[in-house]
């Protein structure tokens, strides 16, 4: 049997095409079939690689006793909330207001005219210790629907009336003191003992990060610096990096970063990459620039497509087991390494006869040793019979936004090392991106099996764009930041709110919903608006154009107003702020004949626009036939030199 999804593209979709429950995609044939046999909708949300997504499928929809209950009084809908960022948003903002807290699965029940009135995240198949199961709860809402249906649908308006955002005025102006007020919060959060912030479960967040290495060079404070070391120190040692095959999970259920949810997403690789390069370019660790380019080379391995592109995750589950792919016994690595080298191995990454974790035992380094060691052909042995003896579902769906990200990354990464293949990556997902996932200016969400699907959303412009800036910064190709010029204006065509300041997250091109979310608030990713303001703020920084200087007033100001209550919530947001209000040094090297791109790149300051040329121009000339530096701030130039610009000359400029 196969239900309404068979046809789909999201592999989220896929997975349920062959339930008995008589699922639809999000669209005006189910709503119709609704209101026609006057049914409530039953709306399901989730993800590929989403573990608590599997269970409730075998326990719920797989059952033929609820999947007979969902399709006599329901319709069912299921959405993956990758390709439709806009229905998950609405949706969330019922749930978290419903029940205080959100995630996936998500559960909604509304009217055929998308209104909700019930909403819940995972639910048992049966009712017990005082927990509402599947069966029994949709007999009691469809027992509802049919007695008292004014009552859900009056209850239904209260709930949007109550979720619909309140407008917030925009500030007359920008706010210069957010990112103090920001590095309080973080600091009064900090975890001094394990890293990161907060308790349990623990978000790698890497865009905080990010924020507080930016804050710490601007402002000088130290102790922002070290409290995005120490957390990146314990996030490599911990057992949310995979000390076999490299890259990280999701996020950490305990407060040491030691057991992940194992499901691993580009997305957040991608930013990790970006936190780990810039701590290396700021402390001149080199921990943090070998975690940057383990990471690399995992999603070069797992990730990457034939055509340069990037799929987006690699599931926690296997064999039907979240994590076990990841998990040893003892014995298994004493079969395989030999009783010496298995000591030693173990010993080193804390595994034990006994296990560290329910019985078997997960590579860790927070015991303390050193993280530079001699087992690469142990890992790589090791990594190659996992392999064997179990696989990792790939969610294998190439998303614009998490395109754009890696591209960032991999500038990035480019920047800081001068090694040729990041910045081909680059331009090679860039690539792909406009062969197949953008139409003349218009981006698409995702592409499946040679077909583009879902017109963009705000995060498609705003991601994309900011590649685009990226990878100007890295080649000096103005063909890029051309690019990005007209992708921002058509964000600003679809999404801007003219009245109010800000984006909404869908726009002209996109369905229209029961509301019209504008999303500020940085989670998981960087939200769109945040971007928009780092795009508008570089745009300006590198043109110089007003179109852009106005345009990044306007969303700083917005920004300002949105993040007043937390700021701590906004690093984005924060860390354009800070490229706003104390621009980066501008760094032109012309490369002498013998020098190495790479060396120099190297040894570049982090927080500087570093253009690097290969050949004299009249404006800019070798001086005495060695490598030259020309540097400018706040339209300030020191003399050029052969001498490599150090910080102490950059403050020099101020």
């Amino acid at each position: 049997m196969s239900n309404h999804l068979k046809d789909q593209s999201s592999p989220y979709l896929l997975q349920h095409a062959d339930n008995p429950v008589d699922w639809y995609p999000w669209g005006e044939e189910a709503f119709e079939k609704a209101r026609r046999e006057d049914k409530p909708v039953f709306l399901s949300i989730g993800y590929s690689t989403c573990h608590w997504c599997h269970v409730m499928e075998e326990e719920s929809f797989e059952n033929r006793e609820i999947a007979e209950i969902l399709n006599q009084y329901f319709v069912s809908v299921k959405v993956d909330r990758e390709e439709r960022p806009d229905i998950d948003s609405v949706y969330m903002s019922v749930c978290q207001a419903l029940t205080g807290s959100g995630g996936w699965p998500m559960s909604i029940f509304m009217t055929p005219d998308q209104k909700p009135f019930f909403a819940g995240t995972y639910f048992p198949p049966v009712s017990s210790r005082g927990m509402a199961g599947m069966h029994d709860l949709l007999l009691i809402i469809a027992q509802k629907w049919r007695e008292d249906q004014e009552e859900l649908i009056t209850s239904a308006e209260r709930i949007l009336t109550h979720v619909r955002e309140e407008e917030r005025e925009t500030l007359e102006g920008i706010d210069d003191t957010l990112p103090d007020q920001a590095a309080l919060l973080f600091a009064e959060s900090f975890d001094r003992q394990h890293g990161g912030f907060g308790g349990a479960p623990k978000f790698p967040s890497p865009h905080n990060l990010m924020f507080l290495i930016l804050y710490a060079e601007v402002r000088k404070n130290q102790e922002a610096l070290e409290q995005a070391k120490l957390t990146l120190e314990k996030m490599r040692r911990g057992g949310i990096f995979d000390h076999i095959g490299y890259g990280f999970s999701r996020y950490s259920t305990d407060k040491y970063f030691f057991i992940p949810h194992f499901e691993k997403m580009l997305y957040d690789n991608a930013l990790l990459m970006i936190a780990y390069a810039l701590a290396y370019k700021e402390s001149g660790n080199s921990l943090f620039l070998d975690t940057a380019e383990k990471t690399a080379d995992y999603v070069f391995r797992e990730l990457m497509g034939g055509e340069g592109e990037f799929y987006s995750a690699q599931d926690a589950d296997s064999e039907g087991e979240e994590g076990g792919f990841y998990l040893w016994s003892y014995e298994e690595v004493l079969k395989l390494l030999g009783e010496e080298r298995c000591r030693h191995f173990c010993d080193h990454f804390g595994m034990t006869q006994r296990g560290n974790f329910e019985g078997r035992n997960l590579p860790n380094l927070l015991n303390d040793q050193d993280i530079e060691d001699e087992f690469q052909n142990e890992k790589e042995l090791l990594c190659a019979y996992r392999k064997s003896r179990s696989r990792l579902h790939l969610d294998d769906k190439i998303l614009t936004s998490w395109n754009a990200l890696m591209i960032c990354a991999l500038t990035v990464l480019y920047r800081t090392t001068g090694k040729e293949r990041y910045l081909l990556a680059a331009q090679k997902a860039q690539q792909f991106i406009e062969r197949n996932l953008v139409y003349e200016n218009t981006l698409y969400v995702s592409f499946r099996n040679h077909i583009r699907f879902v017109k963009g959303f705000l995060d498609e412009y705003a991601y994309y764009s900011a590649a685009l800036i990226n990878l100007y910064e890295v080649t000096g190709d103005c063909a890029y930041l051309e690019r990005a010029g007209e992708i921002c204006r058509e964000a600003g065509e679809q999404f801007a709110d003219r009245e109010k300041g800000g984006y909404f997250l869908y726009g002209k091109e996109n369905d229209s919903l029961i509301m019209k979310p504008k999303e500020t608030y940085d989670g998981a990713l960087p939200s769109g608006n945040s971007m928009m303001a780092y795009n508008l703020v570089c745009l300006f920084r590198i043109s110089g154009k007003e179109e852009f200087r106005e345009a990044a007033k306007k969303q700083l100001a917005f920004l300002s107003g949105e993040a007043k209550a937390y700021p701590a919530g906004h690093s984005m947001f924060l860390i354009s702020l800070l490229l706003y209000l104390d621009p980066p040094q501008k760094i032109i090297v012309v490369l002498a004949e013998g020098d190495k791109e790479e060396e120099i790149r190297k040894r570049m300051p982090f927080y500087a626009d570093v253009q690097i040329l290969l050949d004299e121009t009249e404006e800019y000339k070798l001086l005495e036939g060695k490598t030259t530096y020309y540097v400018c701030r706040d339209h300030t130039c020191l003399p050029p030199s052969n001498q490599e610009p150090s910080l102490m000359e950059r403050h020099n400029l101020k």
